[in-house]
């Protein structure tokens, strides 16, 4: 492994600087500083692949034991990429994990304007109203990437992305899949002046989830994990569909519904350019 430059460990949780990097658990403090924090050396390495903008590394030494983790490491300190070294236990203090790897980073958070989003050679975007679970949020986000989507916009009052349980379930998708926020009113009106076609699951749909034309350019909207979709935004969709289900359960969980419907779109989209 590449030796590193020798610097003193910050040994004491109580550190400013590392208490100013714990206050990012909360929304209000990712919210006013605009950076979050991403733990492991997965997500690290896909901040750094992505471009997005690095504000600090924590690195623990004694924990960091990748080969792959020293070159990442190695290639941003030749950057000149701000570094804190800290001991395990302020890892620790740090980590979500019972086994920290020894890398993380303090990273600035990417929001699109739904504005300046236009159609491209894409999947399809999907649009959340109000949900509140990080986890489920984070699961879309890696869905979306593993089907090539195009990102993630998010209606109402919606959990935040970069909560520590998404950016965790979303394993490095959270810096690949663009971000937007928005008002339902302001959608309706973006993709009517962009040709986008609008379509939303409900139980009361009388297609199938297979039996639906995936035009693109495309939103799939999803309603909250408790309330499911409104009747005022089923209405505005171009297209309702159902996933018809023959148990005894009469919901699926929203981070499964929506894998389900992103798989279809991607198999439509497949047999379309064969």
């Amino acid at each position: 492994m590449p030796d590193q430059p020798t610097r003193p460990l910050i040994a004491s949780p109580r550190n400013p600087r590392i208490m100013q990097i714990r206050k990012l658990a909360t929304r209000k403090e990712r919210t006013r500083s605009g950076l979050f924090f991403a733990e492991g050396i997965r997500l690290v390495a896909e901040a750094v692949r992505s471009g997005s903008e690095i504000a600090s590394l924590i690195v623990a030494p004694e924990l960091l034991t990748s080969h792959f983790a020293h070159d990442l490491l190695a290639r941003q300190v030749d950057r000149a990429v701000p570094r804190l070294a800290v001991t395990a236990a302020v890892m620790q203090s740090l980590s979500a994990r019972q086994h920290p790897q020894g890398l993380a980073a303090v990273v600035r958070q990417r929001w699109h304007p739904l504005a300046t989003v236009r159609p491209e050679d894409e999947l399809c975007w999907v649009a959340l109203d109000a949900p509140q679970d990080p986890g489920n949020v984070g699961t879309i986000l890696r869905t979306l990437d593993a089907v090539g989507g195009a990102g993630l916009i998010l209606l109402g009052d919606a959990t935040d992305p970069y909560h520590p349980a998404a950016v965790r379930a979303s394993m490095g998708a959270i810096c690949t899949q663009r971000l937007v926020r928005t008002t339902f009113a302001d959608l309706c009106a973006w993709k009517q002046a962009h040709g986008y076609r609008l379509v939303g699951t409900a139980v009361t749909a009388s297609r199938d989830y297979d039996a639906v034309s995936y035009t693109a350019p495309l939103v799939l909207l999803m309603g909250s994990e408790r309330e499911g979709l409104p009747a005022d935004l089923a209405a505005a969709c171009d297209d309702l569909l159902r996933l018809p289900m023959v148990g005894h359960v009469d919901s699926l969980n929203l981070a499964v519904a929506t894998g389900v419907v992103l798989y279809e779109l991607f198999r439509h989209r497949q047999r379309s350019a064969s």
